[in-house]
C-alpha cells in the first residue's frame, strides 16, 4: 500500500472547512450543508437502503425461522441434515445480496469473504458446510439485522413517516377538512391535539407544521447514523476475518515468493546458457585446436592464451551469477554491502545505517537487493543529482530502509483495487517482496520531487 500527504493548503480541518476559514465562514458553510443535506443523492440512497434493508428483514426472518424449524422438524428423518446445511450455506447469498446493497445504496465496498470450498464426497460436503465461518456469520448477521434492520427500521420509518406528515399537515388540514369529536360531543376542525389543546387554528397548525419542517432538516442525520450501524454490523460479520485476512496475505506472499524464485532461476539459466555455457564451450573448442596443433608439432600458444582469457572471463561471469543470488559482501553485513552498491552507484549516494542489531539473513538480501534496485531506477529514470539512503529502527521489531532522491518524482501510479491504493509498475516487485516477509512499502513521490520510497521490514524476519 503507498501513502500519500494531503497538500496542506486544501487539507480539511474537522469541520470540513479548508484551512485559514474564518468562524463566521465555517458557520455559513455548516448551516449550508444542513439546509441542502435533504435534498442530496445520498440521503435518499441512505433511506432507500433502510427500506430495502427493512423488506429483506422481513423475509431472512421468515427463512431463518422456517429453514431452521423445518430442518429442525425433519431431524428425525434424515434428509433433515441436508436440508439444515442447505440453510446454514444459503447465509452466503444473503450476505452476497447486503454486501451489494451495501455496494449500491451507502457506496461502500465490503470485501468478499474467502470462497466455500468442500471437501470430496457427502460426508465432507456436509462436514465443509457445518465448519464454514463465513456461513454462520452471515446467519448471525441476519439475526442482527432483524433487530437492527426490521425493529430500528420500522421505528426510524415511522419517525419519518409522522415527521413528513406534520411537516405537510397544513395542506391535509386545508383540502380535507379531518374533525375530531371530544368526550363532550363538540366537533373540532382539527388533525391532531396536544392534552386537551387542539389544532384547529392557522396559527396552531403553522406553528406545528414548522416543527414537522425542522424535524425533515434533523431526519437525514437519523437515516445516516442508523446507516453507520448498518455498514459496521456488515464490516464485522460479512467480511473477510482478521484469520482470513491472513490466510490471503500469506497465500499471496507464498505466491510472490514462488513468482520472485522462478524468475531468478530463469534469469539464472538464461545467463549461464547464453553466457558462461557458450564462453566454455568456446574454451573448450579452443583448447581441442590447440591440442591438435600440439600433435602435429606446430604452436599452440595463441590459442591457449585466448583459452586462459576466455576462463577468466567465465570466472568473471560466474562471480556476478553468484552475486546476484547472495552478495558476498552480505557476509560482513548489511551496512558493508550497501557501502559496496553506494560506491558503484553512477549519482553521489549518501548512506547512513544504524543497526542496533543484525537482520536475519532474509531481511538482510531483500534490503539489499531492493536498494540495488531502487539505485538503479533512480540512475535510469528520476533525473536526480543526489541520492540519500538510510536504515534506521523502527519500533522495536521493524527496519525502514529509505531511498530518497531529489529527481522529478512522478513516479506513484496508484490504482484503485477494492478501495485501496495498490503499487504498480516497477515498484510493485519490492511491494511483493516486501510482503512476503510481512513487510510493506511506503512511496510518496509527488510530481516535481522528491522521491521518497521506504521499506517497513521485521527485523527478525516473517513471523
Amino acid at each position: 500500500m503507498t501513502e500519500t500527504a494531503v497538500p496542506p493548503h486544501i487539507a480539511p480541518d474537522s469541520t470540513g472547512s479548508p484551512h485559514g476559514a474564518t468562524p463566521a465562514q465555517s458557520a455559513l458553510g455548516g448551516l449550508r450543508v444542513f439546509l441542502a443535506t435533504p435534498f442530496r443523492a445520498r440521503t435518499w440512497k441512505e433511506f432507500g437502503y433502510l427500506l430495502a434493508v427493512f423488506a429483506l428483514g422481513l423475509v431472512a426472518t421468515v427463512y431463518l425461522f422456517a429453514g431452521f424449524g423445518g430442518a429442525l422438524y425433519l431431524s428425525i428423518l434424515v434428509i433433515g441434515v441436508p436440508v439444515l446445511a442447505t440453510v446454514l450455506l444459503g447465509g452466503r447469498v444473503w450476505g452476497r445480496v447486503y454486501r451489494w446493497l451495501a455496494r449500491a445504496l451507502l457506496d461502500t465496498v465490503l470485501p468478499e469473504p474467502p470462497p466455500f470450498v468442500a471437501a470430496p464426497g457427502p460426508i465432507g460436503w456436509l462436514r465443509s458446510v457445518f465448519t464454514d465461518r463465513a456461513s454462520w456469520r452471515a446467519l448471525a448477521f441476519l439475526l442482527f439485522e432483524f433487530v437492527l434492520g426490521v425493529v430500528l427500521g420500522y421505528t426510524v420509518l415511522i419517525v419519518v413517516a409522522v415527521t413528513v406528515l406534520v411537516a405537510v399537515s397544513p395542506i391535509v388540514w386545508a383540502v380535507f377538512n379531518p374533525t375530531n369529536v371530544d368526550s363532550h360531543g363538540v366537533a373540532h376542525h382539527s388533525m391532531m391535539q396536544f392534552g386537551d389543546v387542539y389544532v384547529e387554528t392557522w396559527p396552531r397548525v403553522l406553528g406545528v407544521a414548522i416543527v414537522g419542517i425542522l424535524g425533515c432538516f434533523l431526519l437525514p442525520w437519523l437515516v445516516h447514523g442508523v446507516c453507520l450501524l448498518h455498514r459496521a454490523l456488515s464490516y464485522w460479520l460479512l467480511t473477510p476475518t482478521a484469520r482470513d485476512r491472513r490466510v490471503a496475505e500469506l497465500q499471496e506472499s507464498r505466491r510472490a515468493v514462488v513468482d520472485d524464485s522462478t524468475a531468478t532461476l530463469r534469469r539464472l539459466e538464461r545467463d549461464l546458457h547464453d553466457g558462461t555455457q557458450a564462453r566454455l564451450v568456446s574454451i573448450a573448442m579452443m583448447l581441442g585446436r590447440a591440442e591438435e596443433r600440439m600433435v602435429v608439432g606446430d604452436d599452440a600458444i595463441e590459442l591457449v592464451t585466448q583459452a586462459r582469457i576466455g576462463s577468466k572471463e567465465a570466472l568473471t561471469e560466474l562471480r556476478e551469477l553468484v552475486r546476484g543470488i547472495h552478495p558476498p559482501a552480505l557476509d560482513l553485513g548489511l551496512g558493508p554491502a550497501l557501502e559496496t552498491l553506494a560506491a558503484r552507484c553512477a549519482i553521489p549516494v549518501e548512506l547512513r545505517v544504524v543497526l542496533p542489531v543484525r537482520p536475519s539473513p532474509a531481511i538482510e538480501t531483500i534490503a539489499y537487493f531492493s536498494v540495488a534496485e531502487l539505485l538503479t531506477n533512480v540512475v535510469k529514470h528520476a533525473g536526480a543529482e543526489r541520492i540519500w539512503v538510510a536504515v534506521l529502527p523502527s519500533g522495536a521489531d521493524l527496519l525502514a530502509v529509505s531511498v530518497r532522491d531529489n529527481g522529478q518524482g512522478g513516479a506513484l501510479q496508484p490504482t484503485e483495487v477494492s478501495g485501496e491504493t495498490v503499487v504498480v509498475g516497477g515498484l510493485s516487485g519490492l511491494a511483493a517482496r516486501a510482503r512476503s516477509v510481512d513487510g510493506s512499502l511506503l512511496v510518496d513521490s509527488p510530481v516535481g520531487g522528491p522521491t521518497v520510497v521506504t521499506l517497513l521490514l521485521p527485523i527478525a524476519g516473517p513471523r
